[in-house]
């Protein structure tokens, strides 16, 4: 049975976001799909895709083998043109016995997502060891190094935006420019593995950001009362596999 799952942002490095998948199989005249939301865990060829709960099912009776051939290849191709991925590994039902087992601690942090800009493997090595001392020196925790970034938590909204500009200012001494998002949420520690959706939202967030921006929700804004950092409105956005509209802040100076 062909399977797709729904593209995100970073979604080989990140655990712990929400997608949608679909499945696809024809048996004779008939074609019988699947279809539901997903919870991703875990990254790289590691990465685990569970059903969030019972996925909804559709029987469609064509006629003929040939007639259902051609849904069948309809169905799949909408797929990919929608910005989804061929899954070669099985989808399970997680188990609410599996849940309640697994040891689970709720935690809140501000999540900073760094991008660096049409970077070379050489500035990217540079860049990568900017982005660090700027977090060892504000006291963030790097929690995974993406494909051309970094993700890393902070315990205050201010600690996060300021670690983002210093790392702003210090690339661009190497002739390098970032792009970064901020959020702050809830996540859940299982098993010593951070996930959750506030990850998913940060990840969206930076993906607004142009190059040489600081962008932050509103639940990072809100959160911060230094006079010092100002925000200029950026509007509001839907942000891709999270349900509502967000409003974004750009950080100013």
């Amino acid at each position: 049975m062909p399977k797709f799952l729904r593209i995100g942002v970073h979604q080989s490095n990140v655990s712990g976001y929400t997608s949608k998948a679909w499945c696809v199989r024809r048996v004779g005249s008939a074609v019988f799909l699947k279809w539901g939301a997903v919870e991703v865990q875990g990254a790289g060829d590691g990465r685990k895709v569970y059903w969030s709960r019972s996925p909804q099912e559709k029987t469609v009776r064509c006629g003929t083998a040939q007639r259902a051939i051609d849904y069948a290849t309809a169905a799949i191709a909408r797929r990919r043109n929608h910005r989804y991925e061929p899954l070669t590994g099985p989808i399970a039902l997680r188990r609410r016995s599996t849940m309640r087992s697994t040891e689970l601690k709720q935690a809140l942090a501000t999540i900073l997502i760094v991008d660096i800009v049409g970077s070379i493997a050489k500035a990217a090595k540079l860049g990568y060891a900017a982005v660090r001392k700027e977090l060892k020196s504000s006291r963030g925790k790097e929690v995974v190094t993406t494909g051309d970034g970094v993700l890393a938590t902070f315990k205050k909204p201010a600690a996060g935006i300021n670690c983002a500009t210093a790392i702003q200012k210090a690339v661009r001494t190497l002739g390098l420019e970032i792009r970064v998002g901020l959020h702050a949420g809830e996540y859940t520690i299982s098993g010593g593995e951070m996930v959750g959706l506030a990850f998913h939202i940060g990840t969206r967030v930076a993906a607004k950001a142009r190059a040489g921006e600081v962008l932050v929700s509103s639940a990072v804004k809100e959160l911060v009362s230094q006079p010092e950092i100002r925000f200029r409105d950026h509007g509001v956005h839907q942000l891709k596999g999270v349900p509502e509209r967000w409003r974004l802040w750009r950080v100013e100076g």
